[in-house]
């Protein structure tokens, strides 16, 4: 699957019919140079328009909506074209079809050769998930082939001796416990998704497996043991394209599904209780109101968002239209990470080999500044004018990741 490609020089637009002037500049003309007044003035200008669209975002907003708007309109150039012009173009998008065609055709097949080696992965990750879950040990012919001396001696210096002895599990612990907590934890992405709250229900987690439908698209399998948070054995998100083919034949992401999950009473991760203390100006008496407001889970990755609607890309909902949008290409990707990197080399992100060969993009990383929470609390009295001190109960939420550069497989 090709990444996309980092650190592209910006496009440099070269003289075309459609973008070269009617009328030549007026280089040889008599025609002043600007002088230092000039300059000066045009910074002014500059500077006085940028104090105006950073005092209304919403005039900025609606420019970029309108210039959206342009883009591949055509500029007539191809119109006033001879005739006999005209008919070569047409023939040239003619065969530019039938490529369409071969792209389309070469991604089928691409996809067919992705689950015809699935096929031969699927045994290498069941007897993975044997040795992790205890059930069976590793040959000696196993070992022997999986020792790496570099390996070790990296570890070894980053852990020094006393660390070395201590250890929370029993020496006969079987199989290798959490597993596969440690190594979404190593996978950034993941990682910004996962609470604290998350680690005790996901220490739970036994296997993480993936199988593709009978149409273009793919199912993520979350495998649990028994514990104290939901009844669900296993939970399951499905990812669906689109029935025609993009540009290049690549598959478009359509939507994804994820299962509901059965909380038992008061263990629901996806909420938390905010106690407030609520004191009456007349009676002086204090009561205190719980409600329950969604926080940031792990486990929200199994209700993903919805794709907007045509009522969210019109102007007045045009954040909200983007918001979804972002949202929608951070959960596909959170997805294909899962699909492309997680599940084939689950072992190399437990240890953290695959950190290595990670690209690390400057914008991507934590500044460690988090955004403040100014969002009003809801008055839930019903004795008039009160005064409120409000505590949140078990709040563990993370910021936000930055929405990731959507790709296709």
């Amino acid at each position: 699957m090709a990444e996309p490609i980092r650190n592209k020089r910006p496009d440099v637009t070269a003289p075309t019919p459609q973008n070269t002037p009617s009328v030549a500049a007026p280089i040889s003309s008599h025609a002043q140079q600007p002088g230092i007044a000039s300059i000066k003035e045009e910074e002014m200008d500059r500077a006085a328009a940028a104090s105006i669209f950073a005092q209304n975002p919403q005039l900025v907003q609606m420019i970029q909506g309108k210039l959206g708007t342009l883009i591949g309109r055509p500029s007539g150039y191809i119109e006033s074209l001879p005739p006999v012009v005209r008919r070569r173009v047409s023939g040239l998008r003619a065969i530019q079809k039938d490529h369409a065609k071969l792209e389309s055709e070469l991604q089928e097949e691409i996809l067919q050769l992705e689950k015809k080696y699935f096929a031969k992965f699927t045994p290498l990750y069941e007897k993975r998930s044997s040795i992790v879950n205890g059930t069976v040990e590793p040959t000696d012919d196993e070992v022997k082939a999986g020792e790496d001396e570099d390996f070790d001696q990296l570890q070894a210096q980053t852990m020094g001796d006393e660390d070395a002895k201590k250890s929370d599990f029993p020496e006969n612990v079987a199989g290798i416990p959490e597993f596969w907590l440690s190594a979404m934890k190593n996978h950034m992405s993941l990682a910004e998704i996962i609470t604290d709250r998350d680690g005790a229900a996901l220490k739970h987690l036994v296997d993480v497996r993936m199988e593709y439908l009978e149409e273009p698209g793919f199912r993520l399998i979350f495998e649990f043991s028994t514990n104290e948070f939901f009844t669900n054995k296993t939970i399951t998100k499905t990812y669906f394209y689109q029935n025609e083919s993009g540009y290049g034949g690549d598959f478009i992401y359509d939507h994804a599904e994820g299962d509901k999950i059965e909380w038992y009473p008061g263990k629901d991760l996806t909420v938390r209780v905010e106690a407030k203390k609520q004191r009456n100006k007349n009676t002086k008496q204090t009561r205190i109101v719980k409600k329950t407001v969604p926080t940031e889970s792990f486990f929200n990755f199994f209700s993903p968002p919805k794709p907007p609607t045509d009522d969210d890309d019109d102007d007045e909902n045009f954040d909200i239209g983007s918001e979804i949008e972002d949202r929608l290409e951070l959960d596909y990707q959170l997805g294909e990470d899962i699909k492309e990197k997680l599940i084939p080399h689950a072992i190399d992100w437990f240890t953290g080999e695959a950190l290595r060969f990670e690209e690390q993009d400057d914008g991507e990383l934590d500044d460690g500044f988090d955004e403040d929470d100014d969002e009003d609390e809801d008055d839930l009295s019903d004795d008039g004018d009160e005064e409120d001190e409000s505590d949140e109960d078990d709040e563990s939420g993370k910021p936000k990741q930055e929405a990731a550069e959507c790709k296709t497989s």
